[in-house]
């Protein structure tokens, strides 16, 4: 276990992107960006991302494509509901709805985003799958910095600022 690999309890800090792999489309990137700074091992991020980078120094870049499992996992069927076009009653003063769409429901276990899929004048269909579920991801990652994380931040399971402490 040496300080200058990414491994559990680590905080790594990464510049990414992520293309779909059949045409290269970039869904994801940091460039222009801070890098995302995350502890390694505690299910912040996608389980592939993580596994793949384990073991990487700072200054080397990665690429890797993870299947869906990997990723988002794959499209569930129960995770697409119709809504009452009524509840969205008060939305619609301000937006017109449209297919395609991305909102965000307010549920019971906190804000839930959904793409709405089809609509018609009593329904909406609203998709809470992830929109990148099903799909095989490819991640260009690399690693800019790299630090063992506190123990406040360990306890918390999250980062908590550049030298790990709240402020």
């Amino acid at each position: 276990m040496t300080e200058n690999t990414v491994s559990n309890n680590m905080v790594a800090s990464v510049h990414y992107k992520g293309t779909l792999p059949e045409n290269g489309e970039v869904f994801d990137s940091s460039e222009g960006r801070e890098p995302l700074t995350f502890l390694v091992g505690h299910k912040q991020m996608i389980p592939g991302f993580e596994e793949e980078i384990m073991g990487a120094k700072i200054g080397e870049t990665r690429e890797f494509t993870l299947s869906s499992d990997r990723a988002y996992g794959d499209r569930d069927n129960d995770a697409v509901m119709e809504i009452p076009r009524e509840q969205f009653a008060q939305l619609e003063q301000e937006a017109t709805l449209e297919t395609g769409m991305q909102l965000v429901a307010q549920m019971p276990h906190g804000p839930s985003p959904f793409t709405i899929t089809s609509l018609t004048d009593d329904t909406v269909t609203a998709d809470f799958n992830h929109a990148l579920a099903g799909q095989s991801l490819t991640f260009s990652v690399e690693i800019v910095e790299l630090r063992a994380a506190s123990e406040e931040e360990l306890a918390h399971g999250h980062v908590h600022g550049p030298d790990g402490h709240h402020h």
